[in-house]
């Protein structure tokens, strides 16, 4: 069985904390409250074998004593948590055992939609893809989703509760599927989001990791010259006598790091001062709308990250559409795919348009992030047959957003080259021209005089 960790607060006010076994975190859940334990937090840390041979461990005990633990010395007064021994802390990092990853997902999303492509049902297509998922941690989290399919819920619900390991825009697709009870063209999308998010990203980290790379070891090199090379070449210039110095730029650099160095805390300081309000700010509704707003206009992948997020909207809208939604009921459902609050405050503004007879796309046109051709197309599509357009337009933006991701991969290299390229001129002039006077050997000729 799954594993769980577990803290929880007692209707004193009292806080337990323990590792048990059980069947599913659901039923966890109802056992902690049946026994007046109010959850704070649940994290599953293995799973269990049924071959696995049982051990009592310090840190280990099944449910029902962990009940009769409850006003036991696990558990202290007030709010604040029992100070762990080193051995439980290194007990709880080492019990972490097989981290659930991205290709664990997508290869669950892909048999699960070849299933339900072959007709299965949702209990009998989860039953078989347990049986052969290898990841023991991810195999008890789909247990837990099918306990939940077989007592009737959503299997989204139960997926919201692991929404540290499913993406919130994969939790909201399959939500959209089983709303709308085109749960398989749901599944198909969810694969293509994935498939697709996972080559954009290997894209540009084959393009970013080897230059930062470049640029934090150009930057090690620079302030190790700085702090230990280039004091020892002008200590050389002092003995030997000559009148000879380092440039200008190297002098200025070098006072520049012991400055750095003497008043560390200076920088540290107003680095983080910075950070703490931007993240406040961005926390804030208006901040997090303006911070979303930026998202949507910022240089380079601004463009295509509202494309992303729009295109995501009209598959929603179109698979709602498509199984007989209005398209007030088609905006309601699919918003819940859409995470900006920009995205998600046009959408309100659609369905509000539509309460009051205005026209839906109308806020996408006058936000000037939608181009002209796709609003255009909703327009034709909202005078002959809005799904069929939806089709088109969805075509449309796949080469759109293709064309966007291949500019992306010819410009984010020259930009990267750029920092790199200036920083290593700046080591150069910095670190390696002194280095070359000296090899060269003029100093020696000014200290002789001659």
């Amino acid at each position: 069985m799954p594993e769980y960790i577990y803290k929880a607060i007692t209707d004193k006010g009292q806080i337990v904390r323990n590792r048990v076994e059980d069947v599913s975190k659901n039923v966890l859940v109802k056992k902690l409250k049946d026994n007046n334990l109010l959850p704070i937090s649940i994290s599953q840390v293995r799973y269990g074998g049924k071959n696995k041979r049982k051990t009592t461990k310090k840190n280990i005990t099944d449910i029902d004593e962990v009940m009769k633990m409850a006003n036991s010395a696990n558990v202290t007064q007030g709010r604040k948590a029992r100070n762990q021994k080193l051995s439980e802390k290194i007990s709880l990092a080492l019990s972490l055992e097989e981290k659930i990853k991205e290709r664990d997902i997508r290869i669950f999303t892909q048999n699960f939609y070849l299933l339900k492509k072959a007709n299965f049902n949702n209990i009998h297509a989860l039953s078989t893809i347990i049986q052969s998922t290898e990841n023991l941690s991810f195999r008890g989290v789909l247990e837990d989703i099918l306990a939940g399919v077989e007592a009737g819920e959503y299997m989204y619900t139960t997926m919201e509760y692991y929404s540290d390991i499913f993406p919130y825009i994969y939790i909201n697709m399959i939500k959209v599927g089983e709303l709308s009870g085109s749960l398989t063209q749901s599944l198909q999308q969810a694969v293509q989001y994935l498939d697709e998010t996972s080559t954009r990203n290997r894209r540009i980290k084959s393009i970013l990791i080897p230059n930062l790379v470049q640029f934090f070891a150009i930057i090690i090199l620079l302030l190790v010259g700085t702090i230990y090379i280039l004091p020892l070449i002008q200590d050389i210039f002092t003995q030997i006598g000559s009148s000879a110095t380092l440039s200008p730029v190297t002098l200025w650099f070098m006072d520049f790091v012991d400055l750095m160095i003497a008043y560390w805390y200076i920088p540290v300081i107003v680095i983080a001062a910075i950070v703490a309000v931007i993240w406040w700010y961005i926390h804030t509704p208006k901040g997090k709308y303006n911070f979303d707003y930026f998202k949507y206009k910022m240089p380079v992948f601004g463009s295509l990250i509202y494309a992303l997020d729009f295109s995501r909207l009209m598959r929603a809208m179109l698979l709602n559409l498509q199984n007989g939604m209005r398209i007030q009921e088609a905006l309601e459902v699919s918003k819940s795919v859409a995470k900006n609050y920009v995205m998600l405050s046009m959408i309100e503004t659609s369905i509000n348009n539509i309460l009051i007879g205005g026209s839906w796309i109308e806020p996408f046109e006058s936000s000037g992030l939608s181009s002209p051709m796709e609003t255009e197309m909703l327009k034709i599509g909202m005078q002959t047959d809005l799904s069929e357009m939806m089709t088109k337009l969805l075509e449309y933006m796949d080469i759109d957003i293709e064309n966007k991701m291949q500019k992306i991969m010819k410009v984010l290299p020259e930009i990267s080259y750029a920092f790199v390229g200036a920083v290593l001129i700046f080591l150069v002039i910095v670190v390696l021209v002194p280095c070359i006077e000296l090899y060269m050997g003029n100093w020696l000729i000014d200290a002789m005089g001659v």
